[in-house]
Order: C-alpha cells, then sequence, then structure tokens
C-alpha cells in the first residue's frame, strides 16, 4: 500500500499576520518548516479579498519551497492568472463566496459543467494538475471525470462536524465514493477540518492517496509548536495505513 501524502495548508498562518499586518508570521517560513517536519506538499489559498494568503506570499512559495505547491482557487479569471503565472504543481478548484469564513462545501461540478470546463482546460494545458473540490456524491465525481479534471479533493467538513451514527454515515459515504472515483481512475484526496480525533479513520481508506490539513495543524501549533503538530498528524496517518514498500521502493 503506498504511502499517504499529507498537504500542508499553511493559509492561517497568514490569517494570523494579516490580524495585525506586517510581516509576521511568516507563511513562507511556516511552508519550509512543514516541510522539515514530514510535509509532502504545500496547500495555499489566495482568496479575492485576499483575506490571509497573498499574491506575494504565492510569489515567494514558487520560488523557495522546493515541496510541490497546489494552490486552491476559485473560477475566476483573475485566479486563473494567478495559476498560470506561477504554474504551480497542482490547483484545486474550490468554490468561494466573499462572507463565508472558510470553504463552506464542494463546488458543484455536476451543475457548473460549462462553466468550469474552461478552467480545467487552461489549467490541464499549462501543465498544472487539476482537482476538483467536491462533496462526497457520485454525480460530482462523474462530472470531474466528464470535465477532465484528473484528480478530486472529498469534503470532510461534515464528517469531522458530526459525531455518532451521522459521522459514521458519512464516513460510509467517503468510503463509498473514494471507491467509486478510484473506479473512474480518478486520483482522490480529501480533506476540511481533519484533526488529532478524525484524521485515522480518513487515512485508512485505501484510494485516497493525499490528505489537505491546515487549520488544525496551526491551531495545535500554538501549545506544542508546528513541527510536532505536523509529526503528530504524520504518526497518525502512518498509524492508520502503514506503507507497504516492497524491498528496493
Amino acid at each position: 500500500m503506498s504511502r499517504l501524502r499529507l498537504g500542508v495548508n499553511i493559509d492561517h498562518v497568514a490569517t494570523v499576520r494579516q490580524a495585525r499586518g506586517g510581516r509576521f508570521p511568516d507563511p513562507v517560513r511556516a511552508a519550509k518548516l512543514a516541510a522539515e517536519a514530514g510535509a509532502d506538499g504545500i496547500t495555499a489559498h489566495l482568496r479575492e479579498d485576499r483575506r490571509h494568503i497573498s499574491d506575494d506570499d504565492i510569489e515567494r512559495l514558487s520560488r523557495e519551497i522546493a515541496l510541490p505547491l497546489n494552490l486552491e482557487m476559485a473560477a475566476t479569471h483573475e485566479m486563473l492568472a494567478v495559476a498560470l503565472k506561477h504554474r504551480p504543481h497542482a490547483a484545486c478548484i474550490v468554490p468561494e463566496k466573499r462572507e463565508e469564513r472558510t470553504t463552506e462545501g464542494g463546488i458543484d461540478a455536476a451543475g457548473q459543467h460549462n462553466r468550469l470546463a474552461p478552467f480545467v482546460r487552461a489549467l490541464s494545458e499549462a501543465g498544472i494538475r487539476v482537482s476538483l473540490f467536491v462533496e462526497a456524491d457520485r454525480r460530482q465525481l462523474d462530472a470531474a471525470k466528464a470535465l477532465g479534471a484528473p484528480v478530486v479533493e472529498l469534503h470532510t467538513g461534515a464528517y469531522c462536524e458530526s459525531t455518532g451514527a451521522e459521522r459514521d454515515r458519512h464516513l460510509r459515504a467517503i468510503q463509498e465514493c473514494a471507491a467509486y472515483g478510484d473506479s473512474l481512475a480518478l486520483e482522490i484526496h480529501a480533506g476540511h477540518g481533519l484533526g488529532f480525533e478524525t484524521v485515522k479513520p480518513i487515512a485508512a481508506i485505501p484510494p485516497i492517496l493525499e490528505l489537505n490539513i491546515g487549520h488544525f495543524l496551526v491551531g495545535e501549533a500554538i501549545f506544542v509548536g508546528l513541527e510536532a503538530s505536523i509529526r503528530e498528524m504524520r504518526r497518525l496517518m502512518d498509524e492508520a495505513r502503514p506503507s507497504r514498500l516492497r524491498p528496493g521502493e
């Protein structure tokens, strides 16, 4: 079984910086610490209102970090221009509303095929791996496949925010859709709201190849430091799904 990748989202390091202005704390420094702590990639969401990550952050991340950069972006011409300028490893198209505190759910790929198609095509033609952030719904995975997006990231927010039987129901939906997406030859990622308590059942789902986690890690870092926070998340992920590589791999 392949090693599950961890993408660390550094948005909320920038949120703390923006609360006061200035240059500190520096999200690029956080990205470098994440790399040292075992992250496999860095995720950053450049929002229309620049509430946390800035254009300068994206430029510096593109230039200064060795890990793959995953740019979360709305399907707008402004954000497409940013992506085409910096050519990140990946671009994850997410829904965005100016009034929301954080991304509140998956994008409706099934209902917005014609609007999304030009963005998926332009990013793909630029050599950027396109991901769609979607709910655990077979219709959305079918739509992602039809759009030509090679990757979907399943929204885990409802699973993380629920308890008991409701959480179990959300987990089954994620498991089922991960398997279904895999059968369509989509690469399956997952993320949103994951923490130490909730990560292991998601990490144990074999088709999921990458988790993107940010807010919890930055919050936990207040108490234990960013490196310790990431290392513990990495440990829990590996414990849930140990890598079984053959000798020499």
